[in-house]
């Protein structure tokens, strides 16, 4: 099977009602059917192949780019599984258009026209800030479910979001089924934030790739599970803990994730589980306690692999400091330098690959490095990127240098995803 790569422009989205900035808009916004562009044309190809076939389309979010099946179809749920290579008790988030279809989703088959609102009122808050955004609420499934029994594993509940991204909402209002769309990466590997991400674990595995650029997060949503006391954040994510403590009802929302532990039973949440993000080449952490490694420190931990791969945050110096002035500025460089101009102020923070060559103790050390820069923002929408890139460079190791997770959720997102990609962590 060959993997298509279909580009669609923003601008041939047409979507009518100001949704990314008037929650009033949420159920009330239109998308112009009209639109005869090759792009619209594509979009339309990709729904159709999400209503019709059971192999799955990849396409963009805010957060990362997700691999989505029609969520109502087993077949179609069991080929994210395949594509992926994923676990099968590693549950699926259902991604939504519209409210009406959230209501539709939470009432079973045969409740058809119950005047109730099915949505807990725990989560209208939320909803009426936050969505559409990066924000995945728990919620409870039905009897006689709508959903695929592969899409929750077996767990009463599932998770859900309406994403910010107008390529994914044209998607899911064109297609008019919820999508079940984990991220769009091989299992176990850093989450996709570009196509070409997609492309290269998935290719031949999956028909399509919607192309709409690179994504504005970087890291996945925030989970939150609302029908337990005190509400819980299962992952971290876009949406930080002190913007959902000032919502009414969520003024105790407490943590309840451990980025160093695997459970024995079924996640209740995406990315609880499993040892995930991490690419090829070792992974070693250093928590932002910790100073920049010494030159002994260095020669043990590399021991005798020579292609040594660095990501740098807030205090590390260029070539930790081993290297001479000189270096090489590669043009392989990290997700974030194919941004528009408009985002210019953003790439200018993150560094393209420097590569030195360092001979210490008798080794001769090829180092390729980057740097994130300092804004939490910033380091997450370039992490993934990163490993990917120093990963295509065959690094046998990649040192990180950890933030500080206590000044916020985006912080507290980076490091939970490094977490789980580290072999080591000192």
């Amino acid at each position: 099977m060959k993997t298509e790569i279909l580009e669609v422009d923003l601008a041939s989205i047409d979507i009518t009602g100001d949704l990314l900035s008037q929650p009033s808009w949420i159920d009330k916004w239109q998308l112009n059917n009209e639109n005869t562009s090759c792009d619209a044309g594509n979009l339309r190809r990709a729904a159709q192949g999400l209503r019709e076939s059971d192999i799955p389309v990849a396409f963009p979010t805010e957060t990362v780019y997700g691999l989505g099946a029609d969520a109502t179809r087993s077949p179609a749920v069991q080929g994210i599984y395949k594509a992926k290579q994923r676990p099968s008790d590693n549950p699926l988030i259902v991604h939504i258009w519209s409210l009406s279809q959230l209501r539709g989703l939470l009432r079973p088959k045969e409740d058809e026209i119950n005047a109730d609102d099915p949505i807990p009122e725990i989560y209208k808050q939320l909803i009426a800030r936050f969505w559409p955004g990066p924000l995945t609420l728990i919620v409870p499934n039905p009897a006689n479910s709508r959903l695929a029994p592969e899409v929750t594993a077996g767990l009463s509940t599932f998770g859900i979001r309406m994403p910010r991204n107008p390529h994914a909402l044209a998607l899911l209002k064109l297609a008019d089924v919820p999508l079940a769309a984990p991220s769009a990466n091989a299992s176990t590997k850093p989450s996709p934030t570009e196509a070409e991400h997609v492309e290269n674990d998935l290719n031949g595995r999956i028909s399509m790739i919607i192309d709409g650029g690179p994504c504005d997060v970087g890291v996945e949503s925030t989970v939150v599970d609302g029908l337990t006391s005190p509400p819980l954040i299962l992952r971290p994510g876009g949406i930080s803990i002190e913007q959902l403590r000032s919502c009414p009802g969520w003024e105790n929302v407490a943590v309840g994730y451990q980025d160093n532990s695997e459970l024995n039973s079924t996640p209740r949440a995406p990315g609880m589980k499993y040892k995930h993000y991490s690419p090829r080449a070792s992974v070693i952490l250093f928590e932002h306690t910790r100073k920049m490694p010494s030159e002994e420190e260095i020669v043990q931990i590399v021991q005798n692999r020579t292609n040594i791969g660095v990501i740098r945050t807030a205090h590390w110096s260029p070539s930790l400091g081993l290297g001479k002035t000189g270096h090489t500025v590669l043009n392989g460089a990290s997700q974030a330098h194919s941004t528009c101009n408009a985002e210019r102020e953003v790439v200018d923070e993150i560094e393209k690959i420097r590569r030195f060559e360092i001979t210490k103790s008798s080794l001769s050390i090829s180092l390729f490095e980057i740097g994130l820069g300092t804004r939490a923002e910033i380091i997450a929408k370039g992490l993934f990127a990163a490993l990917r890139s120093l990963d295509k460079l065959n690094v046998d190791v990649i040192l990180v240098e950890g933030v500080d997770d206590s000044l916020g959720d985006v912080s507290a997102a980076v490091m939970n995803r490094l977490r789980k990609a580290a072999e080591v962590k000192v």
